[in-house]
């Protein structure tokens, strides 16, 4: 098949290469260093609960912003025709906000913070419209080897920077650098240069289906605003998309809950943060072929058998870590999180684009980043709860095995075949 400039596979590499682009946030900056140097160089003067206070306060402010903000962005984008523009937008403002990270000097905490907002507002906001472009780039027949290349593509690339900036911390000499420090500042500068020079193939050639709504950005809005009120009017015109969302809400914030707690729970057992550094880059470069072998499994056994199935595993994974008492056996478990993570995040949201009017993409993906952004409230409370009434720490994550049993149950019970017709005749 031809590469040429509109060539459908062209679209879905260009599309894909997105992912590979601004998951170096994710991976460098969210994951990676910033959580560990905001303690320990910007906040160095301030107690250690304090600092936990803020940075947590940050992240919630964030996901609320994208959480009250989402739907009516991408009902705008829609009847506007700008998903690309909103795109350009938050991700100038992510790769902005990076850039910015590596002139601030030590003790300039709460400046770190404040940019940081910014970071994971172009962060997430980006992910909106670049999640809404895929109906525009791949057939829906091919929504999940495309969704599971992006997935894999973003894996690979987050983790061959992410390896090469960890490089940079650990032997600053050899890069000519004066500390660690000062390889962590530069690494946050290396991710908007990353994230700028990846993100000019989805710039330049994917498409995008013209605006529905009138001329001119006032009638966008105006009807984003008609669109969005009744989208919220007909949601139970709709009900399996819904139902969907109730079940992808159960099984994400334990999926999320995991990533998020991950660090914390090999630190609250014992093992040294070089090790779970390790720990992380080994489920980058496992979740690379992984996930575009579950973009395989999803086309021929179907997106829902595969995402159970990668729910089975996660529950496995939650049942070891009760039994883990070496590093080994952590890094065993990030294979098997690897394995998985990239596959049913990238099922799920082909899964959710075959349920979707097609003419309302980026509205509906505001909701479904919305639900996502929800993720991991629940899921965080319940292992603080469990390690505070058990008091030990391999107990704290038995709660997320509830989430996952909830959200399979509900996921088998969605009607896939009527919530697609429900979402064609929506177009009509």
């Amino acid at each position: 098949m031809s590469y040429g400039v509109d060539s459908p596979r062209r679209r879905v590499l260009s599309w894909a290469f997105y992912d590979w682009a601004n998951s170096a946030f994710a991976t460098v900056v969210m994951a990676g260093f910033f959580p560990v140097f905001f303690k320990k160089y910007w906040a160095v003067d301030l107690a250690a609960t304090d600092s936990t206070f803020w940075l947590g306060s940050v992240n919630s402010t964030a996901s609320l912003l994208v959480v009250v903000s989402a739907p009516l962005l991408g009902a705008v984008a829609d009847q506007a025709g700008a998903k690309k523009r909103f795109l350009i937008g938050f991700t100038l403002l992510g790769i902005l906000s990076c850039s910015a990270l590596f002139w601030l000097a030590a003790g300039q905490w709460g400046m770190a913070l404040a940019i940081y907002l910014f970071g994971l507002l172009g962060f997430s906001g980006s992910n909106i419209f670049y999640d809404a472009l895929l109906v525009e780039v791949a057939p829906s027949g091919s929504y999940e080897r495309a969704s599971a290349l992006g997935f894999a593509l973003g894996y690979l690339g987050g983790g061959l920077l992410f390896a090469f900036n960890l490089a940079m911390t650990l032997f600053p000499d050899s890069f000519g650098l004066e500390d660690s420090a000062q390889a962590v500042r530069l690494s946050f500068l290396t991710v908007a240069c990353w994230w700028a020079l990846f993100s000019f193939p989805v710039v330049l050639w994917v498409p995008e289906s013209p605006r529905i709504g009138g001329p001119g950005w006032k009638a966008g809005v105006q009807g984003a605003l008609r669109q969005l009120g009744e989208t919220l009017g007909h949601i139970r015109c709709l009900r399996t998309t819904f139902q969907f969302l109730v079940a992808y809400w159960f099984y994400i914030d334990g999926v999320d809950t995991i990533v998020h707690m991950a660090v914390d729970f090999g630190l609250a057992i014992g093992f040294e943060a070089d090790s779970l550094m390790i720990a992380l880059l080994i489920t980058q470069f496992v979740g690379f072929p992984a996930a575009l072998a579950f973009g395989r499994l999803g086309e021929r056994w179907g997106a829902r058998r595969s995402i159970l199935l990668a729910i089975g595993i996660y529950m496995l994974v939650v049942m070891g870590a009760s039994r883990m008492d070496r590093v080994e056996e952590f890094y065993l478990l990030a294979v098997a999180i690897g394995m998985v993570q990239g596959g049913i995040q990238a099922l799920s949201r082909a899964l959710f684009a075959s349920l979707i009017p097609g003419g309302q993409t980026a509205e509906f993906f505001g909701f479904y980043n919305m639900v996502g952004r929800f993720a991991a409230v629940l899921g965080p409370v319940l292992v603080g709860l469990a390690a505070a009434m058990s008091g030990d720490s391999r107990l704290s994550l038995f709660p997320v095995l509830l989430l996952f049993l909830i959200g399979a149950l509900l996921l088998w019970r969605v009607d896939l075949q009527a919530g697609r017709a429900a979402a064609g005749s929506a177009l009509d």
